[in-house]
């Protein structure tokens, strides 16, 4: 087979009740008969007549009959192999031709038992039990699906709602389930100490595993061997999904990578944010841009690296260094903080709708004034915010190599309106952990210095660079707001205990249809740095604070 680029981590049937019927099981390939009970079964058996007259469109919401009826002519039609029958019985039977095919002959995948669940309006579950078979190798296959029926619009027929996750759930459109030799070998991955890194011992890091394989598994000296895969088609390749492995058949060899993680503080980190729902950190070391731990409380998408979201009030650290640079604000001369403040038609305002009067820039940063910011818009270029982004911090280019994959940060150029509500971390800007750990970091180190997982010593990457750095007295400056900020502005809460030189600041980040904002908190202390953030949770300084102020505690 053919080599790939992506690769990632490991990973009974009684009769079943579906609503109020009993799905029987009878004979071998054959599915099963739907025996009807109960109160359903008179709903569904009402007006034969009118059925017999729905010779027009059926419309309205869907039977249970007619929900497990379609069900079972999909899910027999699949369990005997009759592709072209399955795929007819589904509302889009080319892409379900081509994967249920790929299923048998590229999956490698035999003896398929297909085993429903309860219905649950026009759901139904069902459990999957097969072999895969590779040359003289063979393993069991298990695993849990569910499908969705739905009415055909051109005659309200009900059909089998194609998604490629009704075949496996690990899969998006476009995908492939893959059967063979895996085209790049195992990895050993090794924290800072050489001890091994297992997802077991760390669970944040599947991923993370997943992407040290894909870029350094042929390089690590490995062998490959043989898996049954989820391949990605390029809609998950855009999102930078990784190929995802499903079954191991052989062992291949795995080869060893070293990477920057403290396992101390991995742990430390994992511990953090286990307590949390949606919540991510990374912790770095400023001096040299190593990558010290990385968690997520949620394991399968790597929030912390790949995450894209409104920052909040922590991007106030880079729109300070612009305000500063530009002569637009100045840590203890006079600034204003208005309740509102009104650029391209928007009406902004702060927090409780609080203002300032005589206050100095470091009281408004400290406090998180968002007018304080937005009323310097008029006096911006609409890409001032992206080139100082991009120029002081490294954030933005897209050209970051970690040694797994990454998003960068996007500061897109915006104007009126949108190119305020950038100044203050909403509009069109996103971050993760990874990019704001890596802003407190610049601030501590006074020049970007670009995160890495992996030493570039290993394989003679580049680490990108910014084009220049900040002036000795905006930097200054920066550092002052901080620390303020960190002993008696919003982060001084979280902060407090936390001993040496630190500085901070908070975030919150508005996001549609949620009922809180994501909490987000960047900060240094000493040669350590870290961002996190807790979606939907609140203010950042009682969310994401505690998290951060924990590990660099921790860091020693």
């Amino acid at each position: 087979m053919g080599r790939r680029k992506r690769v990632a981590e490991r990973r009974k049937t009684n009769p079943a009740v579906l609503g109020g019927m009993i799905a029987v099981v009878i004979g071998g390939a054959g599915f099963g008969v739907y025996a009807l009970y109960g109160g359903g079964a008179a709903a569904d058996t009402q007006s034969s007549s009118a059925e017999q007259r729905a010779k027009k469109v059926r419309s309205g919401p869907l039977s249970g009959k007619e929900v497990t009826s379609a069900a079972e002519a999909f899910l027999t039609a699949w369990q005997k192999g009759d592709v072209a029958k399955a795929a007819a019985a589904t509302d889009d039977s080319a892409a379900a031709k081509a994967l249920l095919t790929g299923y048998a002959k590229d999956a490698r995948i035999k003896d398929v038992t297909l085993s429903p669940g309860a219905r649950a309006g026009d759901k139904v579950p069902f459990s999957v039990k097969g072999t895969v078979s590779y040359k003289k190798t063979s393993k069991p296959l298990t695993y849990d699906s569910a499908l969705t029926v739905v009415r055909r619009a051109e005659d309200g027929k009900p059909l089998v709602k194609w998604q490629s996750s009704v075949v496996h759930p690990e899969l998006k459109d476009g995908d492939r389930l893959v059967t063979g030799a895996s085209g790049t070998p195992p990895v050993k991955a090794l924290d800072r100490d050489g001890g091994e890194l297992t997802v077991k011992a760390y669970p944040s890091l599947g991923s993370v595993l997943d992407g040290l394989r894909e870029k350094y598994g042929e390089k690590a000296g490995g062998t490959a061997g043989v898996e049954l895969q989820v391949v990605r088609g390029k809609e998950s390749q855009k999102a930078e999904l990784s190929d995802k492995t499903l079954l191991e058949l052989s062992k291949g060899t795995p080869g060893t990578v070293k990477t920057t993680l403290s396992p101390s503080l991995q742990a430390a980190a994992e511990q953090q944010v286990a307590v949390k729902e949606k919540a991510s950190v990374v912790v770095l070391r400023p001096s040299t841009g190593e990558i010290l731990a990385a968690a997520n409380s949620s394991h399968g998408f790597n929030t912390a690296f790949q995450g894209s979201l409104a920052p909040g009030s922590t991007m106030k650290v880079v729109t300070s260094s612009l305000l500063i640079e530009k002569g637009l604000a100045s840590a203890d001369k006079a600034h204003p903080c208005p309740k509102y403040f009104t650029y391209g038609h928007w009406k902004f305002q702060n927090d409780d709708k609080f203002e300032i009067k005589g206050g100095t820039f470091k009281a408004s940063f400290a406090r998180s004034c968002n007018t304080a910011f937005i009323s310097q818009a008029p006096e911006l270029e609409d890409d001032s915010l992206t080139k100082q982004a991009q120029q002081v911090f490294g954030l933005s280019l897209d050209n970051w190599s970690v040694g797994v994959p990454t998003f960068d940060g996007a500061v897109p150029v915006q104007s009126q309106a949108q190119m305020a509500a950038e100044l203050i971390g909403q509009g069109g800007v996103r971050m993760n952990p990874l990019n704001m750990a890596s802003v407190s970091a610049t601030v501590k180190q006074g020049v970007f210095k670009q995160p890495y997982l992996v030493s570039p010593e290993v394989d003679g990457r580049s680490l990108a660079k910014a084009s220049r750095t900040m002036s000795a007295s905006t930097l200054g400056q920066l550092r002052d707001l901080m620390a303020y900020t960190a002993k008696y502005g919003t982060a001084a809460e979280a902060m407090a205990g936390v001993p040496g030189d630190v500085g901070a600041k908070t975030g919150s980040a508005e996001v549609d249809n949620q009922k809180k904002p994501n909490g987000w908190f960047t900060a240094y202390r000493g040669d350590l740095a870290a961002a996190g953030v807790v979606q939907s949770a609140g203010h950042g300084g009682s969310t994401a604070g505690p998290i951060v102020a924990a590990l660099l505690k921790a860091g020693g």
